[in-house]
């Protein structure tokens, strides 16, 4: 049965959603988020949703409310699966009970799916615990949107106060709570952004924070916490201790694998940055990688130097009349992740070298005589020679084929442009590929101020070609070695 959604998107860290939401925006077939819904989560809806932006700042609505009320009605009447995507929870001053009353009154169909408000993620990032049995065990949570409806008497008093929407007037809300007979000395904390990477957070009192707010030039959105709740901060903050915390990295994998290096930074505080600059393609030609499968049988040795090469290998594999019986030979891996993806597959690596380069992998066959041994190579279309050719050598007849091939995703010179906008502070390079065609999208001299990190020798010596220093470079060639190496500089 198709309804609308009314969903709280978290407080701004995307990893705190719920399961029920991402499975909900999974399906989603239209989506109408906020201004304060993670953009990342808009990524987990099918390519065919429709995506609409209906958020509201302070001073500049997309949308009136009862406009957006319209809007989830007419498409709930057009039976579409609705999500509508809001920042922190529906039900605590995120308008959700207007949206919930007006689909009611239309007879449209709703759930309601609960978010982590703000309050409640900020605290945790800021290690300001809300509650806590030495200092209070009452919590209020206020809307500093008009300071004149709230009778500051009987909430200013309130042991831990959170205060939504607040920023711009606390002037006002802290000259009155502290009429209303709060000591002017009692702790209390602005965060703008909480929980994401560039979360900002200005601490002081009562009497002070006013002043520091507009020292330090803060805008919304923003909470305020004040009590004794926020002394405990000093203490028990995490977050902003982070190795990469407030880091800016861009990240140049195709994007169907920059996935496992985006989770690891921002697991380490980082604000990530994906920009594409190569896209993973079958190869133009299927026939050789063909014709090599169909005589799989003749190979003593299968070699993989990439993780696409044990993809795209197989996907023809799975085509063919042939399985992985069809395999007798053995089995070479250029390094944990190529190996990876092979014993995904049930199928055991024989060798896998110990420097995870094209040298490492021929000192790691110097071991077996590879005289008139038949070997079968499938990987990228645009490769180093060096492999095929040592092991010529070595007397092997050596059949190199075409599994895939990357190419430039064609909107790069727009992406890299808006990425380079936002200043980053690392960019990653994993391949000479990646190197290879951000250059030719932009001129090198654009990378100047931002500092590369590069996954080992083979891309580090294509980046000095390109004129681009190089920062960081792994000493183990993976990804968690890139990220070590970049952790490592200060």
């Amino acid at each position: 049965m198709t309804k609308v959604y009314l969903v709280g998107a978290g407080p701004g860290d995307p990893e705190l959603i719920t399961l029920k939401a991402k499975r909900l925006l999974e399906q989603a077939d239209c989506i109408l988020f906020d201004h304060l819904a993670p953009s990342e989560l808009l990524d987990l809806a099918p390519a065919t949703a429709e995506r609409l932006y209906v958020g509201k700042k302070k001073s500049d609505h997309a949308l009136s409310q009862e406009q957006i009320c319209e809007l989830l009605i007419e498409r709930g009447r057009r039976g579409l699966n609705v999500v509508r995507l809001k920042g922190g929870d529906p039900f605590i001053f995120g308008r959700g009970g207007e949206e919930a009353e007006a689909l009611a009154n239309a007879g449209i169909p709703f759930e309601v799916v609960p978010g982590v408000t703000s309050p409640l993620g900020i605290a945790a990032y800021t290690g300001v615990p809300l509650t806590h049995r030495d200092h209070t065990s009452v919590v209020t949570f206020i809307t500093g949107h008009d300071v004149l409806k709230i009778d500051w008497t009987k909430v200013g008093t309130s042991e831990t106060l959170v205060i939504f929407m607040g920023l711009s007037q606390f002037d006002e809300i802290a000259r009155r709570i502290v009429a209303a007979g709060r000591a002017a000395d009692t702790p209390a904390m602005a965060v703008r952004w909480g929980t994401r990477p560039y979360q900002e957070v200005v601490t002081g009192t009562l009497e002070t924070l006013p002043g520091l707010i507009h020292e330090r030039a803060m805008k919304p959105p923003a909470t305020i916490i004040v009590g004794e709740v926020v002394r405990l901060r000093e203490r028990l903050s995490w977050y902003e201790k982070l190795p990469l915390f407030g880091k800016r990295i861009v990240v140049t994998r195709a994007r169907e694998q920059a996935g496992a290096l985006a989770e690891i930074l921002h697991g380490l505080g980082a604000e990530v940055i994906e920009l594409p600059t190569i896209s993973i393609q079958p190869a133009a030609d299927p026939a050789p990688l063909d014709n090599a499968i169909a005589n799989l049988h003749a190979y003593e040795w299968l070699i993989f130097t990439s993780a696409n090469g044990v993809r795209f290998f197989l996907e023809r594999l799975d085509a063919s009349p042939a399985d992985l019986r069809a395999i007798r030979g053995r089995v070479c891996a250029i390094g944990p992740a190529t190996r990876a993806a092979i014993e995904r597959f049930h199928i055991k690596v024989d060798v896998m070298a110990e420097q995870y380069v094209a040298e490492g992998l021929l000192d790691a066959l110097a071991a077996f005589d590879l005289n008139r041994a038949n070997v079968l190579i499938a990987r990228a279309a645009v490769a180093r020679d060096l492999l095929p050719r040592e092991l010529a050598h070595l007397g092997a007849r050596v059949d190199v084929v075409e599994a895939y091939r990357t190419v430039a995703p064609v909107d790069l010179r727009e992406r890299a442009a808006e990425a380079l906008a936002r200043r980053p502070d690392w960019i990653t390079f994993t391949s000479s590929s990646t190197v290879q065609n951000l250059v030719n999208a932009i001129r090198a001299e654009a990378l100047r101020e931002i500092r590369a990190a590069s996954i080992g020798p083979i891309t580090s010596e294509t980046l000095r070609k390109c004129g681009i220093a190089v920062a960081a470079e792994a000493s183990t060639f993976t990804i968690a070695g890139l990220v070590d190496a970049i952790a490592g500089v200060r």
